[in-house]
């Protein structure tokens, strides 16, 4: 069975190297995108059977792209694919409904194996993955309802944060000291009633902000 393939990737020889890889399978690469903009409007206007997407990209993260593509189109399976092992980009990908995060470094074998489970309608999330953040999606002590008087700078670092960037980027991203930012974490996290930050970012998907 032929299996229609979206990639979306900010770095061609990325989608050179997939593409090659695919070559001679049951597995059809019929569409590129290069942000999650571009992957949004392809997923509307063309009849995918899965999504394989990257996550920090230009105009539009991968994440992002993900939540919206799943709200006009929420039995397309999307495949979160990242150089990173970030637990913040984890948990938000299994709260918006992707069927599985890779790593760059998968064996081609694995690679399309997990295509092909998704294109079958199943979800590939190991154990350990979900381990990993079952803390973060259990429900936190503030339900996602309640309003939280962040000022505006939190919301702006708690944006960030949920993207899942480090104290040291945010500061940079935001133009503050790291010891501030520091401090704004500290105070979101009290005052959304979460532990970590992994937790505000699930709270923060659910709460509609990012």
């Amino acid at each position: 069975m032929l299996i229609k393939l979206l990639i979306v990737d900010d770095h061609e020889v990325v989608r050179s190297g997939l593409k090659s890889m695919l070559a001679e399978t049951e597995i059809k690469v019929i569409g590129e995108a290069v942000s999650g903009e571009a992957a949004v409007k392809a997923a509307s206007k063309q009849k995918f059977d899965v999504v394989l997407m990257d996550i920090r990209m230009p105009d539009g993260d991968g994440i992002s792209a993900l939540g919206r593509i799943k709200l006009e189109k929420p039995d397309l399976p999307v495949l979160m694919f990242s150089n990173y092992d970030n637990p913040t980009y984890v948990a938000r990908s299994v709260a918006l409904g992707a069927s599985g995060y890779l790593l760059k470094g998968i064996s081609r074998e694995k690679l399309i194996e997990a295509i092909e489970f998704a294109a079958a309608g199943q979800n590939i999330w190991t154990r350990d993955e979900l381990r990993r953040v079952t803390g973060a999606l259990a429900t936190p002590r503030l339900a996602a309802d309640v309003e939280v008087p962040l000022t505006q700078r939190e919301s702006d670092v708690l944006n960030q944060l949920a993207f899942g960037l480090t104290n040291k980027e945010i500061a940079q991203a935001l133009n503050i000291s790291y010891e501030t930012v520091k401090e704004h974490v500290q105070h979101i996290l009290r005052k959304i009633g979460v532990t970590d930050r992994t937790q505000a970012a699930v709270w923060a998907v659910r709460k509609g902000l990012v």
